[in-house]
């Protein structure tokens, strides 16, 4: 049997994302697993899991992330995160509260963002923490991302003083990025001591299990994967009436009064999930992902 869906994985510190697949293959039994965003090792939190056919479904899921993270300010490394070697440790006892929280907002909206050096980022083929491990000096072109809410949570003081922050983003942002950067905006230095993901593909940590949850729930014969339509419910949805539900999963577009250009839930009339779809000038509704 192949399981079919999704899993909302707590991922431990520890392993990365390619490993905690490897281990979803193993204790289903099947081949085709997927990732929808990759997670640092030392990170812990949100890594939603695609099963099956749901693979072909994780370019359309939520792109909004929700992160918290904890900076350690007085401190730089070569990873922008406590995984790295030291570069620079000066303590930092004088900087206050009321200092960060006033450079915060410079790190909100549509930003320029320098990715780490040690990131899955592909440069020419190669990834980028491979040519940094093998000592390869390659210039990380800077770009944009969207940070839509950034607020604080705790303040701990002393020599290497830290912040608790809560990070809202869309993808490709680097939280270590943002770590680093503050902590340069303040002159002290900064770099990411901790990192959890609350919110990724529209799964939420506090439903998230663990592999051990998860191989507990395969032995007892009580695993259920999420539906694939409860993760698209963001996307507009078209129920077609059984001869158009036919020709479309045959794969041809249907014409209607469908706006162009959307991309959405397809659904038979009478009640089953069909797949994914989109609206084409002079063409209707195309298939994208034919599940039925």
């Amino acid at each position: 049997m192949e399981y079919f869906g999704f899993l909302n994985l707590d991922k431990g510190a520890g392993w990365t994302s390619h490993d905690c697949v490897a281990k979803v293959r193993r204790l289903l039994g099947q081949k085709r697993v997927g990732h929808g965003g990759t997670l640092d090792p030392a990170a812990t939190g949100v890594l939603p899991i695609a099963l099956g056919r749901a693979t072909r479904l994780l370019q359309y899921l939520p792109t909004a992330k929700s992160y918290r993270g904890r900076v350690r300010f007085g401190v730089t490394t070569t990873t922008d995160d406590l995984e790295g070697e030291i570069l620079t440790q000066r303590p930092a006892a004088d900087l206050t509260l009321a200092q960060i929280t006033a450079q915060l907002p410079r790190f909100l909206g549509e930003i320029e963002q320098i990715p780490p050096a040690f990131s899955a980022i592909q440069r020419d083929g190669q990834r980028l923490y491979d040519l940094a491990r093998a000592g390869v000096a390659v210039e990380v072109p800077a770009r944009q991302v969207v940070v839509t809410g950034l607020r604080s949570l705790a303040f701990t003081p002393g020599d290497f003083p830290e912040l608790e922050l809560e990070i809202d983003c869309g993808p490709g942002t680097y939280i270590r990025a943002i770590a680093r950067d503050l902590g340069a905006a303040l002159g002290v230095g900064g770099t990411l001591a901790a990192l959890v993901r609350t919110r990724s593909c529209g799964l939420e940590l506090e439903e998230a299990i663990a592999l051990e949850t998860l191989a507990a729930q395969v032995e007892g014969g009580e695993f259920t994967p999420i539906p694939p339509e409860a993760l698209l419910r963001h996307l507009p949805r078209y129920d077609l009436e059984p001869e158009a539900a036919r020709r479309w999963c045959q794969g041809q577009a249907i014409i209607g009064e469908f706006p162009v250009g959307t991309i959405a839930q397809v659904w038979a009339a009478e009640g089953g999930f069909l797949g994914v779809g989109q609206v084409v000038a002079e063409r209707g509704l195309i298939p994208k992902v034919v599940l039925a």
